[in-house]
């Protein structure tokens, strides 16, 4: 037997190949999730729905109560309805049936660099070729224009938007938006925006497209933001008139969404508000932590991210990410190297802080002395 010459020229995740490189008593500041419990209205009601006997198959776009409850409350960003939202089996999954219900085969599509490792492999998976273009690197990392333009061709049919960004922290401005929103509608392209971290901003305001289901295709999801990255629980927001397509993919995908997960999700939306208040408030003063830690570094820096629970700071020793990434990892600490976000990654490292405090101190700990020893 053989694999596929399609999986076979997808690499395989930068970061999860960190992990190997582990020791047991490593510090681990590699992996997005979030160390805080779950609503607990969500783990009741799943229990709950599962001594009920909802353990069947259900609807292939999820049940209508919770699609409702998504709209009405997402609505804050954007007109919506139950039938512009289909439940999914993570966000992940929902990038990828977008990008196979939408693309074909030699379209173009551009992807945020640096930006999460799977749009390129999900775009390549779907018969189209992933084109990088370049954030700003000014620290705010926001879309550079002017390279989103010079990168857009006849077959350039989607462009993937972050905000905030994984792994960068960075969060789209009002005139990014706008910017990105005159492209996709004076070119006919689709914007797929990412905003599974939307609930994390900690100063402004998360920019989101929903109110722009003209042209966009918005993903999100429940595994951040209810700390429940193990029941894989995300949606998309569409427009209805491509729905259709999308439920059609997801039927071929999973048939339906797990249905226990489903109703936790239902039972914790009505106190999403105060849970997520309390939640930004810890990583808040975590972000400060490790910020404050990394810029004492001598040859590192990092403007302070203003969402998601990444710090992607740059260093000025030459040696490349994934070397210095292999040098922290042997020491004690776990990271992700620049350069597996993309090309613009590079003299980048991602720490995610989702970890507590004690971890934090200890991983900059590492970090500075492996810094020293980079002179």
């Amino acid at each position: 037997m053989k694999s596929s010459k399609r999986i076979d020229e997808i690499p395989m995740s930068g970061i999860r190949k960190m992990f190997d490189l582990a020791g047991p008593d490593s510090i681990n500041l590699g992996l997005g999730e979030p160390d805080l419990a779950p609503p607990q209205e969500a783990i009741d009601t799943m229990c709950a729905a599962s001594r009920d006997g909802k353990n069947k198959y259900g609807p292939t776009a999820g049940i209508p109560e919770l699609r409702d409850s998504i709209a009405d409350y997402f609505s804050k960003y954007g007109k919506l309805a139950g039938g512009n939202i289909m439940i999914t089996p993570s966000g992940s999954t929902a990038l990828l049936e977008v990008t196979q219900a939408m693309l074909d085969p030699g379209d173009e599509v551009l992807v945020p660099s640096p930006g999460f490792v799977i749009y390129g492999p999900h775009a390549s998976l779907a018969g189209a070729r992933p084109v990088e273009y370049r954030l700003t690197g000014d620290g705010t990392f926001q879309p550079d224009i002017e390279d989103i333009e010079s990168k857009i061709t006849p077959r350039t049919t989607m462009i993937v938007v972050t905000t905030p960004s994984n792994p960068t922290g960075g969060v789209i401005t009002r005139d990014s938006k706008k910017a990105l929103l005159d492209i996709a509608r004076s070119h006919d392209i689709t914007i797929l925006a990412d905003e599974v971290y939307c609930e994390f901003v900690y100063e402004g305001e998360h920019t989101s497209f929903m109110d722009s289901l003209d042209c966009s295709v918005v993903v999100n999801g429940f595994s951040k933001m209810m700390a429940v990255t193990g029941w894989r629980m995300g949606f998309i927001a569409a427009e209805e008139s491509i729905m259709d397509a999308l439920i059609k993919m997801q039927y071929h995908v999973c048939a339906s969404p797990a249905m226990p997960p489903m109703y936790g999700i239902l039972g914790a939306m009505p106190h999403l508000g105060p849970y997520l208040d309390e939640a930004r408030t810890v990583f808040r003063a975590r972000r400060d932590l490790i910020c404050s830690r990394i810029n004492e570094i001598d040859g590192m820096s990092i403007i302070p991210p203003k969402g998601a629970f990444y710090a992607f700071p740059t260093y000025d020793r030459d040696i490349l990410s994934q070397d210095l990434a292999n040098e922290l990892a042997k020491a004690g600490l776990i990271c992700t190297p620049g350069s597996a976000f993309g090309s613009y990654g590079e003299k980048h490292l991602r720490f995610s802080y989702a970890a507590d405090e004690k971890k934090i101190e200890r991983g900059m700990d590492i970090l500075s002395d492996v810094m020293s020893r980079q002179k």
